[in-house]
């Protein structure tokens, strides 16, 4: 029986992400969570092997590294399970990852896009699947059939290759592709008439995580191929780059009551904390700010170092000459006192000889 047939066939290894999957404030149960930061731009990109995250996104769990394959998210240990999230909200838009799984047993490799009130839309690459990955919603933190939200399809050797994760979202549509490729499309209708369909804003997380450790349930567990066994890791995910669009544009999202319906959440007008962040150049180094100086400037300051370097050099004879006067001045009365030294002890010698001749 095939991998796919299996899970098709036993709903109960199904499972949540447990890791990234998580709110601070559901608006559906309190009544002062505070408003979402919107990205407030269309477009935010994200080359992870040129720089690292950046501020908005927060690392929420473990540490990052980067290098040459862009940013790694490793298990080093029971416990670990990196994951960085954004500090913006998206209200429908696209989310492209540019990703290379975790391999191993028990290891999962996560993109989640999460709303305060448990709204949900994921990616999930098991490391000992070689073959499938699986993508996966909730409506309101609603986990029941699972078997048939859950869906996987063919892609070659996640843990080997980057492949292209994007995910369009829309108050009618979800369409999941890989590399380029539409692979599921989840109409409004089809989410329980709506009611189970994520349709409030969300941000982006990326990690990865045990769900193969044994203090897990046995059907997280038996979701995730087994038992991890860190003795044979590390077990490193590799994201090379990101993309992140928001179809809205404003300053914050709020929820308008509590049905959590994509026609109750008011956009606030003005210029959000993100889109300033992302506005903003970058810092200018050294080297940047010498280029941009003009011709003049730089004879100028050519002109000045000169000077001061002249200032320095003279400086440091005058002190050499200094220190040579003064040398051979100290030596002159060294002389001076030893010959005295030398005539005072002669005499003395003298005196003594004298002294004993006498007696």
């Amino acid at each position: 029986m095939s991998l796919l047939l299996s899970l098709a066939l036993l709903p109960v290894l199904i499972s949540p992400i447990l890791a990234q999957t998580w709110t601070n404030c559901n608006p559906l149960n309190e009544t002062n969570c505070p408003a979402d930061t919107a990205l407030g731009i269309r477009n935010a990109t994200y080359n992870f092997v040129t720089s690292s995250a950046g501020s908005t996104w927060n690392t929420t769990n473990g540490n990052l590294k980067y290098g040459t394959q862009g940013a790694e998210f490793t298990i080093n240990r029971k416990g670990d399970a990196p994951t960085i999230q954004t500090n913006f909200y998206i209200f429908f838009g696209e989310v492209e990852v540019w990703m290379k799984a975790a391999p191993g047993r028990g290891v999962v490799s996560t993109i989640v896009l999460e709303s305060d009130d448990l709204d949900e839309v994921d990616l999930e690459i098991i490391g000992s699947n070689a073959t499938h990955v699986e993508n996966n919603y909730y409506g309101k933190g609603n986990k029941t059939n699972e078997a048939a939200k859950a869906k996987w399809y063919p892609t070659t050797t996640p843990q080997d290759v980057f492949h292209n994760y994007t995910t369009k979202w829309t108050k009618d549509t979800i369409e999941w592709y890989i590399d380029g490729n539409v692979v599921r499309t989840l109409a409004y209708a089809d989410a329980v008439g709506g009611k189970n369909y994520p349709q409030s804003p969300m941000n982006v997380r990326i990690g990865v995580w045990a769900a193969g450790d044994p203090n897990n349930n046995n059907y997280t567990v038996a979701w995730a191929g087994g038992e991890i066994d860190y003795s044979k890791g590390p077990y490193t995910m590799y994201v090379q780059s990101a993309r992140i669009t928001d179809y809205s544009t404003g300053s914050e999202y709020m929820y308008g009551d509590k049905t959590g319906s994509w026609q109750s959440i008011n956009i606030v007008a003005g210029n959000s904390t993100a889109a300033k962040t992302l506005s903003a150049p970058p810092p200018v180094s050294m080297a940047q700010r010498w280029a941009g100086l003009p011709t003049g400037a730089k004879i100028g300051i050519y002109a000045g170092v000169a000077g001061v370097a002249s200032a320095i050099i003279a400086l440091w004879a005058l002190c050499c000459i200094k220190h040579r006067r003064a040398g051979r001045k100290e030596g002159a009365l060294a002389d001076a006192a030893f010959e005295k030294d030398t005539a005072e002890l002669l005499a003395y010698r003298a005196e003594m000889g004298s002294a004993r001749r006498g007696f």
